[in-house]
This record gives C-alpha cells, sequence and structure tokens, in this order.
C-alpha cells in the first residue's frame, strides 16, 4: 500500500505503431509492484496517471482500449515516444 492507502494498481499496454493499443499485463498489489518493476528493469517509461488506470484495470488480458480512452492513451505513447527521441513510422516515411 502507498502512504495515502490506496492499493498500488498497475496496467501494462502493448503499441506496434500500428493497432490499437491492448492490454498486456495488469494488477494490482504485488502484482503491480512486478509489473512497474520489470517494466523498469527494461527501461519502459512509466506514466502515473491513476484515473486512467482506474479505468484500464476494468479491461480484460488482451482487449484493445476502448474509443474513448484513445486521446488520453495517445498522449501517453506520443510522450513516451519523445522520451526514446523515435518517431511514428509514418512521420519518417513522409507520409
Amino acid at each position: 500500500m502507498t502512504a495515502d492507502n490506496k492499493i498500488q494498481k498497475a496496467v501494462a499496454l502493448f503499441y506496434d505503431g500500428k493497432s490499437t493499443p491492448t492490454v498486456t499485463a495488469k494488477g494490482t498489489g504485488a502484482v503491480a509492484d512486478n509489473i512497474i518493476a520489470i517494466a523498469e528493469q527494461h527501461g519502459v517509461p512509466l506514466c502515473d496517471n491513476s484515473a486512467l488506470v482506474e479505468l484500464l484495470v476494468q479491461l480484460e488480458l488482451g482487449d484493445e482500449i476502448p474509443e474513448t480512452l484513445y486521446l488520453a492513451v495517445a498522449y501517453i505513447i506520443a510522450f513516451a515516444y519523445q522520451l526514446e527521441g523515435k518517431e511514428p513510422e509514418a512521420w519518417t516515411k513522409g507520409e
């Protein structure tokens, strides 16, 4: 638990730059801690957005994110791309 007595929650998304992001891992408590630790070990950017996590944790593994969350998730993916110095494939092809 965190200092404010909320249970730690985490959701991992997979995005290939073409398809809708999908839920690849999710959990609470120790499972959430493990998801975060694995992401950190592999240099995966993390975003601390508890409101978004609350919505995403309700999805099932393998589910695509719903259209209503596209914009929120797009901002996070764009930020992660910037952190890694990446651009969407379509940008590099001049499309």
